[in-house]
C-alpha cells in the first residue's frame, strides 16, 4: 500500500490513514531525494537560470517540507507516544539537513551567480525576492563559517531543536497530566451549567477538572469557591516547573536554550540573540524594540493603575475580598464587568453558536474580498476536522481551509495556523522552454498554455469548548475574536498571488509584520452589522439584541491598561533576556522577570509562580526575541482597519448630503477590502511589509488608532493620570 505522506503534491493528503511507522520511511525517502537535489543544484558547470538551479531544488524539497509539515501537525493535535517517538527520531535528521544546506557553500555560490547574472534586474519581483532572501539567510545559517566554528554551529542548531521539542512536550504533559476530582456540586456554584456538564463524569455524580482553557477559565471567572480558584491557579501557574513532576521540569531546558542562542548569536558575528533575530524583522535593533515596549507601557500604566484601583475597591465592598490575590482578579474582574455593564461573557456566549459564527464569518471574507468559502469533505486526522474550499468571483478554487476548533487531551493548547502546501504556480514544459530570464516579465503572465497553479492548504486549529447535550459548542466572544485573528493568518497563505513558495507570507514576511492580517481581522468582531451575521440564540434563534451590543462596546475597553501592560511585560522580559551576550540560570531568569514587573506591571504574582516555564512561544513556538510582534503588528493592524473606518465616515457623509438611506454594512467596504487584498494579503513576502502597508495606506504606519481602539488617546490619559 503506498505510503500516504509519499502522494504527489497534487494529491490530497489522506491524514486518517497515516501511521507512526509511515513516517520513518517517507521522510528517510524524500530527504534523500532533496538531498540529491541539493547536490546537482550546487555543481557550478550548470546554465545561471532559474530553471536550472531553482526550479528542480523546489521540484524536491517541496514534498519534504510538506511532508515534515503534516507530521509535526499531527504531532501537536493527536499527540500519542508512538506518533511522538516517530516525529523526534526524524526531528534530528530533519534539523541535520536544514543545517546542511543552510551551510552548503557550492549551492551558496549558485545563489550569488544567480543574484550577479546580467538579467537579473528584468526578473519578476518575486523571484529577485527569492534570491536576495536566499542569500540573506545562507549568511544567517553560518555558510561564511570555517573549520570548528562551523561544525559548531551544526551542533548547536541540532541541540535548539531537540530543546524546543522537547519544552514543548513537557508542557502539553504537565497539562494533560493535571486533574482534580470534584464529588461535591456545590464546589462548581457559579461555573456555567454548560462548562459544568462538560467536565461530568457519565458513569458517577463527579466532576474531573483540567488545565485546558474551556474548564480552567470559566472556573477563574465564576466559580464562587476561591480555594478552588487558588487550587487551579497554583497548579497552571507551576506547570512545567521544579514545583511538580520532576520529568516534565523545564528549567533546565530554559537555561539550554538561552545559552544555545547566545552561542549561535556569537558564532555568526552577532552582539546576542536579539540582534541576530532582528535582522528578519522590521524593526531594526533591541533598542528600538525596547523603546516602543517601555513608551507603550508609560502610555498605558496610568489607565492599569486606574484599572487596579477600581478593581480592589469593588473586590472589598462588594465582594468581602480585603485582600485581592492574583486568583481572584479573573473571578472580581468578570463580577466587576458584569456589574458595571450589565451582562457576563456567559450571556454574550449564548448567542454565538459555532455553526452560526462560522457562516458569519465567511460572509464576512465573502464581503471583504470577493472570496467564497465552501465546506466539502476531507480525511482529517481526527472527527472534529471540517474543510472548505476557498473560491475567487470566477469559481477558480484558491485553497483548502482545514479547521480543527475543539480542545481535547493529547492537543497542543492556544490557536494557530500553519500550511501543508504553499500556493505555487506551476509551468508547462512549452511554457518552461520559451521562458528566459530576460524574459521573466512576460513569462510570469503566461505563454503559450495557462499555467496550472499549485493551490495551499492551510490549517486552523484552536481549543474552543465542545459541543455538549445534543446543542451546537457555544464561543465566547474572546473566542470568536481568536478565531477571526487565526482567519487573517489563514487568508493570508489562502489569497495569495504569490508564484514562489519561498516569497509566501509565511516563509518571507518579517515576523514583526506577520500578525497583521490576524490582528485586523480582529476588529471586525466589533462590528454591529458582522455581529448581526455571526449570533443566533442557541434556544431562541434571536441575533444579538442591540442593547446587549451597546454594552459589550462599552465594556471593549474595560481594563485595557491591565491587558495592555501585561503584554509588554512579556514582550520586555523576552526582549531582555535575549539581548545578552550569554545565556542566563533559571535564576537570573526569574530575577530579569521581576525587573521587569517592578518597571511596568501593576499585578504580582507570587513568588512561586512559574511564567516562563510554560512559555511556549518564546522556548518552543518561534517568537524569542519576538514576541513584541503582536503590539508592534497591534499598531500596523488598527491602522489599517482605520482606512475602513473612514471609508464607512465617508460613505455616512456622503448618503447624509444626498438624503440616501446608508446600508448597514459599518466597515464592511468592499473596495477598501479589495485593496487590502491586492497590497497586502496578495503580496505575501515578495515585497517588505513597510512597503505593503504603505501601498494599502498611502503612508507609513502611526499609533493613534492603537492608542484610540484601546480608549488611550491623548485626552483619556490626561483623564487617568
Amino acid at each position: 500500500m503506498m505510503n500516504p505522506l509519499l502522494v504527489s503534491m497534487s494529491t490530497q493528503i489522506d491524514y486518517a490513514a497515516i501511521k507512526p511507522e509511515h513516517i520513518a520511511p517517507a521522510i528517510e525517502q524524500l530527504l534523500g531525494t532533496a538531498r540529491d537535489a541539493v547536490s546537482v543544484a550546487a555543481n557550478p558547470e550548470l546554465p545561471v537560470s532559474w530553471d536550472a538551479i531553482v526550479t528542480p531544488l523546489d521540484d524536491a524539497s517541496e514534498p519534504l517540507w510538506r511532508a515534515w509539515s503534516v507530521v509535526g501537525h499531527l504531532n501537536s493535535v493527536v499527540n500519542t507516544p508512538e506518533l511522538r517517538d516517530a516525529y523526534n527520531a526524524m526531528l534530528a535528521k530533519i534539523t541535520e539537513f536544514s543545517t546542511w544546506v543552510g551551510l552548503h557553500v557550492g549551492l551558496y555560490s549558485q545563489y550569488q551567480r544567480l543574484h550577479q547574472c546580467p538579467n537579473f534586474e528584468n526578473w519578476s519581483p518575486a523571484r529577485k525576492r527569492v534570491i536576495e532572501l536566499a542569500l540573506r539567510d545562507f549568511k544567517l545559517s553560518g555558510v561564511e563559517l570555517q573549520g570548528e566554528a562551523r561544525t559548531r554551529y551544526a551542533e548547536v542548531s541540532d541541540q535548539q531543536s531537540q530543546v524546543s521539542q522537547k519544552f514543548s512536550e513537557n508542557v502539553l504533559d504537565a497539562t494533560d497530566a493535571w486533574s482534580l476530582v470534584i464529588e461535591d456540586r456545590k464546589r462548581l456554584d457559579g461555573v456555567p451549567e454548560d462548562v459544568i456538564a462538560s467536565l461530568k463524569d457519565s458513569a458517577a455524580e463527579r466532576w474531573t477538572l483540567n488545565l485546558k482553557m474551556p474548564c480552567y477559565l470559566p472556573v477563574m471567572q465564576y466559580a464562587l469557591d476561591r480555594e478552588l480558584r487558588q487550587t487551579l491557579y497554583k497548579a497552571y501557574a507551576t506547570r512545567a516547573s521544579e514545583q511538580g513532576a520532576k520529568e516534565f521540569d523545564n528549567s533546565a531546558l530554559i537555561e539550554q536554550a538561552l545559552s544555545l542562542r547566545a552561542e549561535e548569536s556569537k558564532l555568526l558575528g552577532y552582539k546576542h540573540f536579539a540582534d541576530l533575530r532582528l535582522q528578519t524583522r522590521m524593526a531594526n535593533s533591541d533598542l528600538e524594540v525596547t523603546d516602543f515596549l517601555r513608551q507603550l507601557a508609560q502610555r498605558a500604566k496610568p489607565f492599569a493603575e486606574r484599572d487596579l484601583i477600581e478593581l480592589k475597591a469593588y473586590a472589598k465592598t462588594e465582594l468581602g475580598l480585603s485582600d485581592l490575590e492574583p486568583w481572584d482578579i479573573a473571578f472580581a474582574s468578570e463580577c466587576l464587568r458584569e456589574a458595571r455593564y450589565a451582562y457576563s461573557d456567559d450571556d454574550v456566549k449564548q448567542y454565538f453558536t459555532e455553526p452560526r459564527v462560522l457562516s458569519g464569518l465567511f460572509a464576512v471574507v465573502h464581503t471583504l474580498f470577493n472570496v467564497e468559502l465552501k465546506t466539502c469533505e476531507v480525511n482529517g486526522w481526527h472527527p472534529d476536522v471540517r474543510a472548505a474550499s476557498v473560491h475567487n468571483a470566477k469559481g477558480e478554487t484558491l485553497g483548502y481551509l482545514l479547521m480543527d476548533l475543539y480542545a481535547r487531551p493529547a492537543k497542543q493548547g492556544g490557536a494557530w495556523v500553519d500550511s501543508e502546501r504553499n500556493r505555487r504556480k506551476l509551468e508547462t514544459s512549452n511554457e518552461r522552454q520559451a521562458t528566459t530570464e530576460a524574459q521573466a516579465t512576460s513569462a510570469q503572465k503566461g505563454v503559450g498554455q495557462r499555467p496550472k497553479v499549485q493551490t495551499p492548504v492551510v490549517y486552523l486549529t484552536c481549543n474552543f469548548a465542545r459541543p455538549q447535550g445534543g446543542r451546537p459548542a457555544l464561543l465566547t466572544h474572546d473566542d470568536v475574536i481568536t478565531l477571526f485573528h487565526e482567519s487573517g493568518h489563514a487568508l493570508h497563505a489562502l489569497l495569495s498571488e504569490v508564484d514562489e513558495p519561498s516569497a509566501s507570507a509565511f516563509a518571507a514576511v518579517e515576523w514583526d509584520a506577520i500578525e497583521l492580517p490576524s490582528q485586523f481581522m480582529e476588529n471586525f468582531c466589533w462590528e454591529w452589522s458582522v455581529l448581526q451575521r455571526l449570533t443566533s440564540h442557541v434556544d431562541t434563534q434571536a441575533p444579538l439584541p442591540r442593547e446587549l451590543y451597546d454594552r459589550m462596546t462599552a465594556a471593549r475597553n474595560f481594563q485595557s491598561g491591565m491587558q495592555t501592560v501585561r503584554q509588554v511585560e512579556f514582550s520586555l522580559f523576552d526582549m531582555l533576556v535575549h539581548n545578552r551576550s550569554q545565556g542566563l540560570s533559571i535564576a537570573e531568569v526569574l530575577t530579569q522577570l521581576d525587573q521587569v514587573r517592578d518597571e511596568v506591571a501593576v499585578i504580582r504574582p507570587p513568588s512561586w509562580h512559574r511564567f516562563p516555564h510554560s512559555f511556549s512561544h518564546l522556548f518552543a513556538g518561534g517568537y524569542g526575541a519576538g514576541y513584541y510582534s503582536y503590539k508592534w503588528a497591534e499598531v500596523l493592524s488598527a491602522d489599517a482597519f482605520a482606512a475602513f473606518e473612514e471609508a464607512a465616515a465617508r460613505a455616512a457623509n456622503d448618503a447624509h448630503a444626498t438624503g440616501q438611506a446608508l446600508e448597514g454594512t459599518g466597515a464592511l467596504d468592499a473596495d477598501t477590502g479589495e485593496r487590502f487584498k491586492r497590497e497586502v494579503l496578495a503580496v505575501g513576502g515578495v515585497r517588505p511589509a513597510a512597503d505593503s502597508f504603505k501601498a494599502f495606506r498611502g503612508r507609513g504606519p502611526q499609533i493613534d488608532a492603537l492608542l484610540r481602539h484601546s480608549g488611550m488617546s491623548d485626552t483619556e490619559t490626561a483623564a487617568a493620570a
